[in-house]
């Protein structure tokens, strides 16, 4: 039986028959069913139709993305370390392209996720490279819709996947929502890997943050005061966030810290 994949959003659900006629992840006020109604596509008809797109975003990163552009569009990043690689972030297509050009640069140790709109085709992945785990925040495990024991939740605010990878909850779009800082990254500057829990704007200075990007729901103070603390022990030079180009190369910790105050100042 197929898996059925929400072309909104990218979510796997489990085999069925049939698809279901709701995805919860997009009937979410964070999110949005496509204006046509709910509709579906299956891996292998994705691949057929898709093609993988891969090419450096940073030293050390490599961008995994698909064309044409499906459901969010997000890339993920291959994170590649002297103690293993890490998937951050997923997107839906997994093809034997994508999995031969990971091994070609030394394979995956574990998957990490910041939140319910890139959990796509994990499990998936997982599978490709020898069923590595795959870490997502306990307080987001309600929104997995394709529950498999390769998903292990992390609870706290930090979790350290290796010497120089650290997750770290900050909250805001989502109550897991998480973030990856590589200590190693920019060559020893230190590098945060964002998703869109610290969405990279488009003058690529800048950051922001909102409960919900496509339906223009902003955040309150207390949940930007609380992303400024969980990030303040943490130094880095850029930031990556979760698109194609979205990343600011240098001072982005100061970024980080202008933002934060350039949003409390708009909201107060």
């Amino acid at each position: 039986m197929p898996r059925f994949i929400c072309r909104a959003c990218g979510t796997q659900y489990p085999e069925s028959e049939a698809p279901s006629a709701h995805c919860p992840i997009c009937e979410d006020e964070r999110q949005f069913v496509n204006w046509e109604g709910q509709s579906w596509t299956t891996l292998e008809d994705l691949r057929r139709s898709h093609r993988a797109r891969m090419q450096q975003e940073g030293p050390g990163l490599t961008g995994i993305g698909s064309e044409p552009s499906f459901a969010i569009g997000e890339r993920a990043l291959l994170v590649e370390t002297p103690h293993g690689n890490v998937l951050w972030d997923c997107i839906a297509l997994i093809d034997d392209e994508i999995v031969e050009a990971v091994k070609a640069r030394g394979g995956l140790k574990a998957i990490a996720i910041s939140h319910p709109h890139y959990y796509t085709t994990m499990v998936e992945w997982s599978h490709a490279f020898g069923g590595v785990p795959i870490y997502i925040h306990a307080d987001d495990m309600k929104w997995v819709q394709r529950p498999h024991p390769a998903i292990l939740p992390w609870t706290g605010e930090t979790h350290a996947l290796s010497p120089d990878l650290t997750l770290i909850r900050c909250g805001g779009h989502f109550d897991g929502g998480a973030v990856l800082h590589w200590a190693g990254g920019d060559e020893g500057r230190g590098a945060l890997l964002s998703g869109d829990i610290l969405q990279v704007v488009q003058d690529r200075r800048h950051v922001s943050f909102m409960y919900s990007y496509p339906n223009l729901i902003p955040l309150n103070a207390r949940a930007i005061e609380r992303i400024r603390a969980a990030l303040a022990p943490y130094a880095f030079d850029s930031i990556y966030g979760a698109w194609w180009g979205r990343n600011i190369i240098g001072g982005g910790r100061e970024a980080f810290d202008v933002s934060v105050e350039r949003y409390l100042r708009a909201i107060a």
